[in-house]
């Protein structure tokens, strides 16, 4: 008799899932929050995900010369739009985003280790606009963006504006012409 009602049960969640799949109820809208449950999942697939593709990277023992430079001014011009920078505030790309991008000079990213930034950066991760920066830059270049990420929560808008600014030539503040071929 167990078995019956459990089948059942099962079977209704299944049809009754699959209904409001179809009949759109769900809100896919960037402007509507996700159900509670619906978030809870989602952070526990992303975080597993994560942890499981990136544990067995490892952070290079020492990064060349230059490589914290040109994470801060790839930062500036690939990540600040949405993950903010000291002294700015919320642009109009990171207040529409959902969810919400983290923001690195207020901290909080601790929980992810360098291997896992490195890994997030160079993938991306879906349906969140988080894009998959390895397609374009070398891992060398990743590096120093995680590199410079890991200093933003104790850095000034001085500083930063320091570490971004361009040296005038114009193809090192977003790329240092180390694109992958396709």
């Amino acid at each position: 008799m167990r078995k019956r009602i459990l089948f059942g049960l099962t079977g209704f969640f299944i049809l009754a899932s699959g209904l409001s799949i179809w009949l759109g109820a769900y809100n896919i809208g960037a402007t509507s929050e996700h159900w509670p449950i619906t978030t809870e999942l989602l952070e526990i697939v992303r975080e597993r995900s994560i942890l499981a593709r990136s544990k067995d990277i490892v952070k290079p023992d020492t990064l060349l010369p230059g490589y914290l430079t040109k994470g801060a001014r790839n930062y500036a011009a690939m990540c600040a739009q949405c993950h903010l920078s000291p002294g700015t505030k919320p642009t109009e790309l990171h207040r529409g985003l959902y969810p919400q991008p983290p923001v690195f000079h207020e901290g909080g990213h601790e929980t992810h280790n360098p291997g896992a930034n490195f890994w997030v950066i160079k993938n991306g991760i879906k349906l969140t606009g988080m894009p998959a920066w390895g397609k374009v830059h070398s891992d060398e270049e990743i590096w120093g963006l995680v590199a410079f990420i890991d200093r933003l929560p104790n850095m000034t808008a001085d500083e930063y504006q320091q570490a971004t600014a361009s040296d005038g030539d114009p193809s090192s503040a977003h790329h240092s012409g180390t694109e992958k071929q396709h």
